[in-house]
């Protein structure tokens, strides 16, 4: 696990299940900027693939270890919603669908280390801050082009 103070890694292994019959274990990076607050990155390792990587909402990981959530491409849910075990994945392009299965806890403790970076609720603070950033940066550079 690496983390720097603007980011945050982990790797999991987690479950491709190909069919009913058919799953198998492949690595999973998990990543979070906090130049990119509202998003969280999945990194895909299958097989004989180059590396496929996901990015959507923080809070709909969050709230998909809890209950199911999502729509469209990317959905989230226990699967038990009763018990902190297990979450599944589910990803679609097209008519096309992969299904992830995780253990809960792993996907938790990544979670929470994102929060301890950029506490659930601060993102648009630190976006704001980012942009007044750049634009203070662009300022300065115009003046400095300028005045040379």
């Amino acid at each position: 696990m690496r983390e720097s103070v603007q980011a945050v890694q982990a790797e999991v292994m987690m479950s491709f299940l190909v069919s009913e019959e058919l799953s198998f274990r492949i690595p999973v990076e998990l990543s979070y900027k906090a130049h990119d607050p509202y998003a969280v990155r999945l990194t895909f390792h299958l097989p004989g693939d180059a590396p496929v990587t996901w990015a959507f909402g923080r809070e709909l990981l969050i709230d998909g270890v809890g209950r199911a959530c999502g729509e469209g491409d990317v959905r989230v849910s226990p699967v038990d919603p009763d018990v902190l075990g297990e979450v599944l994945i589910r990803l679609q392009v097209g008519g096309d669908q992969a299904l992830f299965r995780s253990s809960a806890a792993p996907l938790v403790a990544f979670l929470d280390r994102t929060d301890k970076l950029v506490p659930l609720g601060q993102e648009g603070a630190l976006a704001d801050f980012d942009a007044h950033l750049d634009e203070a940066l662009d300022r300065i550079l115009a003046e400095e082009q300028s005045a040379g």
